[in-house]
């Protein structure tokens, strides 16, 4: 075994000591159901009229499930084991949904929304120009700027990146610009070339006396880092924290993560898309073959909207108040104007899905084309839908998948909706050389979307995300190339495809997609 060998086994040896815990907290959170199970048998045997009792109790749910505002695919894998364990699925769908910490983070998000309502305001100017240059984006900016507190903007400029490797270098560029503050936040973090780089910026700037915020979501500390790596962190002056770090108790808002991907710097730049802070997403690490990631750089007016986006996150579990006004986005140089820019975000709570709106909206107008990559597919109905109607009208519909897939189940999932979309006259392809991590919508050439929504039931209700909406902006012609020249190096999916997959394969796919809504 080489020296190098030896090292790496060594520092595995290291993190799983430090990440022991994961164990805990699996065997934890099993132990919990056992004990339902267990409560649900002796209650089974104990009285025939406490088990009627629950058996009404099962109905009532299910009752209550139906007349619901949920989505319908979710209520049905709810309903599956509520009729099969009538007492069993009833308790522990009540469990789940009765969970507070999901009614105290909600509750919280509402009251912070309310309080950066203030420095998000529309500018009317710039909405009336939209409505006068096309009245259906104007609706549509009117929705987003009502339901998700997202408006419109103008005076902006963007920047889009192929791959994270062209995203790296203008973070480090414009990190060690930074004069006053800088927010970071982001769902994988892991030591390596990216994030060892951008930290020894944060900490120079930090004891520069810029302010520097950090938070990731806490199921970093599953694999990736320590429980106390934020306290490491504080040292060098850099505000740490975890989004829900997991606990040994299960908790229904465990499953609410926090999958955006925000660097906001003195109000002036933001970036988005989907690169994590790990050395996979800009190729110094293979995984998975040859990744490919999207992002945008963006520059005036549209930034602010995604400092406050960040504020609203940090403060979740703050308590004393935040000075919003200290975060004002500065007066810049006029720039002109290039189309328009909504940047929005999006909240697992209520019932908008503003992530699956925007997508929605693209495929619902689409005239000529829209072009789509995404590294899951996990569709609910209305979704297919979509898709297969903007096909059937003879609009353009291309789907750019993984074709060396990072979830093995997900991609066995995905593979079930594939012929029901190649038959409506969709297009769908793998990219052969490795991974796509992209989650990019572009239309008409005038239309996209950069961002980090995938098309699975996750992004579009589960996990808070986030995107920007881009209108007749000259990037979009630059999405529209890249999504050409990553055509080229992909191979075609057929109807046939499907049917070369071995029996075990199909079956296992079509039993997980009845379990799809929750993955």
């Amino acid at each position: 075994m080489s020296p190098g060998e030896l090292k790496e086994k060594g520092i595995e040896k290291v993190k799983t000591i430090i990440y022991g815990r994961t164990v805990f907290v699996v065997l934890a959170i099993l132990l919990q159901f056992a004990m339902m199970i267990s409560i649900y048998l002796f209650l089974r045997d104990y009285s025939l009229i406490v088990y009627g009792c629950l058996v009404i109790l099962g109905v009532m749910v299910v009752l209550h499930l139906y007349n619901s505002r949920e989505n319908p695919d979710l209520k049905l894998v709810w309903m599956l084991p509520i009729l099969v364990f009538p007492v069993f699925g009833a308790l522990l769908y009540l469990y789940i949904s009765g969970q507070p910490g999901t009614k105290i983070i909600k509750n919280r998000l509402e009251k912070l929304s309310r309080e950066t309502a203030p420095f998000v305001l529309q500018d009317v100017q710039t909405r009336q120009q939209l409505k006068e240059e096309n009245a259906q984006m104007g609706h549509f900016s009117d929705y987003m700027n009502q339901y998700a507190h997202c408006p419109v903007y103008g005076q902006t400029e963007a920047k889009f990146y192929p791959l994270g490797d062209d995203q790296f270098p203008d973070i480090l560029e414009e990190l060690r610009k930074a004069e006053k503050f800088i927010f970071l936040e982001f769902f994988i973090v892991e030591e390596g070339v990216m994030w060892n780089s951008i930290l020894e910026i944060l900490k120079e700037k930090a004891h520069e006396g810029v302010e520097v915020r950090f938070m990731y979501d806490g199921m970093c500390v599953l694999s990736l880092l320590p429980y106390f790596y934020p306290k490491l962190l504080e040292e060098d002056g850099i505000q740490c924290k975890m989004f829900s770090p997991i606990k040994p108790f299960f908790s229904s808002h465990y499953n609410n993560r926090d999958h955006r991907k925000i660097l906001v710097i003195d109000g002036k730049v933001a970036f988005t898309g989907g690169t994590n802070l790990a050395d996979e997403y800009i190729n110094q690490k293979e995984r998975f073959g040859h990744w490919k990631d999207t992002a945008i750089m963006l520059k005036g007016c549209a930034v602010e909207r995604f400092t406050y986006l960040f504020l609203e996150m940090w403060n979740i579990s703050e308590q004393k108040p935040e000075n919003y006004e200290t975060y004002r986005s500065p007066l810049m140089p006029a720039i002109r104007q290039d189309g328009y820019f909504i940047p929005y975000g999006v909240s697992p709570f209520g019932y908008e899905r503003v992530g699956k709106r925007v997508y929605l909206d693209i495929l619902n107008t689409a005239q000529n084309y829209v072009h789509i990559m995404t590294p899951y597919l996990i569709l609910d109905y209305e979704m297919i839908m979509a898709l297969t109607y903007a096909a059937k009208r003879n609009v353009d519909v291309k789907i750019i998948m993984p074709h060396i897939p990072d979830k093995k189940y997900a991609f066995t999932l995905a593979k079930t909706y594939y012929n029901e979309l190649l038959e409506a006259g969709i297009s769908i392809y793998e990219y052969t050389p490795g991974f796509v991590h992209a989650k990019i919508f572009v239309s008409d050439d005038e239309k996209a979307v950069v961002g980090t929504v995938n098309l699975d039931y996750r992004s579009l209700y589960h996990h808070f995300e986030c995107g920007i909406v881009l209108y007749k902006n000259s990037e979009i012609l630059t999405i529209e190339q890249d999504y050409q020249n990553t055509l080229e190096k992909c191979q075609t999916v057929t109807e046939d495809d499907y049917g070369r997959q071995n029996i075990l394969t199909r079956m296992t796919g079509k039993m997980l997609r009845i379990i799809a809504p929750l993955m």
